[in-house]
């Protein structure tokens, strides 16, 4: 009926392949690793009750209006401190935007970078998020494939040779969908690849705080090296993803134009939130709680691995997580996800095929499992359960 009235851009943008399983997996009996979920009982509820009462006697009338679009100074400063603490980058609050999530991040830097068929260049596989905002502005997608350390330096090499893409957009901390994480020597090598490129390298960190190991955080590509990178953080990982609360880090100019197109989105994102999440971490050590974090995923991840190795076929492969997540399960050659996934489903057990994880192809061998939503005792079960559907093919 209403064809002829949607837009050529809508029409050609699928919808969320997560979103529509998750529907399917409402059902109580049904075990999902489909879903990255946070784990409910990782939010700091009660630190954040005392938080709400205390912005509403401080701040009254202020937390339930109108704001400003580039976000609330007080966030805006703590990123800022935050970033100088562990990484020493030099940037300011004028280098700091605050978002609707990730999700809207990746929706302002499409609008402001974009134009139909500009090329954009993208891990492979690559999140499916962004590929499915990016669709939104008919990006032209080319893909860079990954090994276990990070980009494959001469396909990055040739990618960039043949393709010359406006825009990179890379996850080189626990990647959604593959957990993997780019070595020290991979992110020197890639910025030596990319540093004379006239191209914008976004890096989207949503997983990094949440490395199971000790020892000291990555450097990002070419950290404080160049004006042409974007830093896209988010607090739904690691304090609650409800309050849809994200940023980005850019120089000025960059800044200056993701407002300009956030106050034709939005205006503003949630001031309520902005406030609550704010107080939260000047009043609470975020270090600490993330320390709480990291420990339940780590024996998440481990309960998930334990199983997979006691209850999958030996000719199975996937990934062992070291933070992040997710674990990347890759079947035999000429197997398909999908046709796994219609038989799990009958077992009751769901997880996402790699299929929106890639550009343009179908019925590929590889598939994700979120790890993060479930105690160790349902992991076993629903490994269990995925195991007798992966006998079936």
């Amino acid at each position: 009926m209403f064809e002829n009235f949607f837009s050529q851009r809508i029409k050609n943008t699928p919808s969320s392949f997560i979103r529509e399983i998750l529907k399917v997996t409402q059902k109580p009996e049904i075990i999902s690793f489909a879903g990255g979920l946070p784990n409910p009982i990782s939010f700091p509820q009660e630190e954040l009750k005392i938080s709400m009462n205390r912005i509403a006697d401080k701040y009254g009338d202020k937390i339930y209006q109108y704001s400003t679009t580039l976000g609330l100074d007080s966030l805006r400063q703590y990123i800022v401190d935050r970033y100088k603490k562990i990484w020493n980058m030099q940037i300011s609050i004028d280098n700091v935007i605050i978002t609707t999530g990730s999700q809207q991040a990746l929706d302002l830097i499409g609008k402001v970078f974009i134009n139909e068929n500009d090329k954009v260049m993208v891990e492979k596989p690559s999140y499916l998020g962004l590929l499915q905002s990016f669709c939104l502005y008919s990006a032209d997608f080319v893909q860079t494939k990954l090994n276990d350390d990070g980009l494959d330096i001469e396909e990055l090499k040739k990618t960039l040779k043949t393709h010359k893409p406006k825009l990179a957009y890379l996850i080189p901390n626990f990647q959604n969908p593959t957990g993997l994480t780019y070595s020290v020597q991979n992110r020197k090598e890639v910025f030596e690849v990319i540093k004379d490129e006239d191209m914008i390298l976004v890096q989207d960190d949503p997983y990094g705080e949440l490395r199971f190991e000790e020892g000291d955080r990555i450097p990002y590509i070419g950290l404080n090296q160049t004006e042409k990178n974007i830093y896209l953080g988010s607090f739904s990982k690691i304090v609650t993803p409800g309050m849809r609360l994200g940023y980005i880090i850019a120089n000025k100019e960059i800044i200056h134009m993701l407002e300009t197109a956030k106050q034709a989105s939005d205006l503003h994102s949630n001031i309520f939130g902005q406030y609550l999440i704010s107080d939260y971490l000047y009043n609470n050590d975020l270090d600490k709680h993330i320390e709480k974090i990291k420990k339940l995923y780590k024996t998440q991840a481990n309960a998930m691995v334990g199983a997979m190795e006691k209850y999958f076929p030996k000719n199975i492969k996937y990934t062992i997580p070291k933070g992040g997540m997710f674990s990347w399960v890759t079947l035999e050659e000429g197997k398909s996800s999908v046709d796994l996934f219609n038989k799990a489903i009958k077992k009751n057990v769901a997880f996402v095929p790699g299929d929106p994880f890639y550009v343009n192809e179908h019925n590929v061998n590889t598939l994700r499992l979120n790890y993060t939503n479930a105690d160790s005792e349902t992991i076993e079960e629903g490994i269990k359960r995925l195991s007798e559907a992966l006998k079936e093919i």
